[in-house]
């Protein structure tokens, strides 16, 4: 046996959303509230996922020597080397240990020091 459509709880809700008293306001202004939650809920934990994301690369050291990633120790905790306080180590720790690795009278350029000119240069069809 099917169940009757409840008219009168229809009727009643729509009353009460069409109704200016304070019970169809409050209503309202429910429904707003969650549906502007639902909405905007998944861009709040972006962007605090974000923001957290961005304080932890910046605590995160590379090791110079061996490549490990680790957060705000003294050593290296994988080959027990010291981690230089240096001004020139990026915060990510990226590109620290390239100026350390080669001497600096050994003739090598770090890669974050290089600079590459290329020239554009036409090239006819060459079909016979």
């Amino acid at each position: 046996m099917q169940r009757p459509i409840p008219w009168f709880w229809i009727l009643l809700g729509l009353l009460l959303l069409l109704a200016p008293g304070p019970a169809g306001r409050f209503l309202i202004d429910l429904l707003g509230s969650l549906t502007l939650l639902l909405l905007l809920l998944p861009v709040l934990f972006g962007v605090a996922g974000f923001v957290g994301w961005q304080i932890l690369r910046r605590r995160l050291r590379t090791c110079a020597v061996c490549g490990f990633s680790s957060l705000d120790l003294e050593v290296c905790p994988a080959c027990g080397t010291p981690f230089a306080v240096s001004s020139e180590q990026s915060p990510l720790g990226e590109g620290a240990g390239m100026a350390s690795r080669s001497a600096p009278g050994s003739g090598e350029i770090a890669a974050a020091d290089a600079t590459i000119d290329v020239e554009v240069v036409a090239v006819e069809d060459q079909s016979a």
